[in-house]
């Protein structure tokens, strides 16, 4: 009969060879993904008038403006650069037409130009909610963000069916917002960012 000190011996050596295969096999099995949503990037804001503007010139501080606001007209003014068309630009475009006019009085002029108000921004929700009418952002809104300002739906409210209209005359585009189909996790992208003068109709 084998001695007791061999059965020991063997003991931790199969110890040892069932260890080093439960490690091999674990670093070889593949770690289960996390899902995330995918999200749509959100497009940058357009400047709309009565919005209010902050113009940064590097190194020029007789040229640089605190607050400059966006005429009815769509046209901004501060030194050296009147009369710039706004209206209808991203702040980078504006940036860039703006350091293109400059270039006429200073070498290489380096701007930085941030929305510091919208006054402009109003959405409307009509139809099954709780309060009809214009919503009034700083800040331009989520589909889902202003159907919440709006207090909610009524009770019979068909959330299938939200629609939401852009634009007006031959310009009108509409489009579904599923609101029972994006809280249950499926297309995402449905919950935009609103434009001014969108109105979301909920049946």
């Amino acid at each position: 009969m084998p001695s007791s000190r061999f059965i020991l011996s063997a003991a931790v050596l199969l110890c040892f060879a069932l260890g080093a295969q439960h490690t091999v096999s674990s670093a070889a099995a593949p770690r289960p993904q996390t899902l995330l949503p995918k999200l749509s990037g959100s497009p940058l804001y357009i400047i709309q008038p009565g919005d209010i503007l902050e113009i940064d010139v590097w190194k020029e501080p007789e040229v640089s403006r605190k607050q400059v606001l966006v005429r009815p007209d769509g046209r901004i003014a501060i030194n050296l650069a009147q009369d710039m068309q706004a209206v209808g630009l991203n702040p980078s475009q504006l940036k860039d037409k703006l350091e293109e006019q400059l270039k006429e009085y200073i070498h290489v002029p380096v701007l930085t130009v941030i929305v510091t108000a919208i006054q402009s921004y109003r959405v409307y929700v009509t139809g099954s909610v709780a309060k009809n009418g214009p919503i009034v952002s700083e800040s331009p809104l989520t589909v889902l963000q202003a159907l919440s300002m709006a207090g909610g739906f009524t009770q019979f409210a068909n959330k299938r069916e939200i629609v939401i209209i852009r634009g007006n005359g031959e310009d009108t585009r509409k489009h579904k917002f599923n609101y029972d189909e994006f809280i249950s996790g499926e297309n995402y992208s449905q919950n935009e960012l609103l434009k001014s003068g969108d109105v979301i109709y909920v049946p």
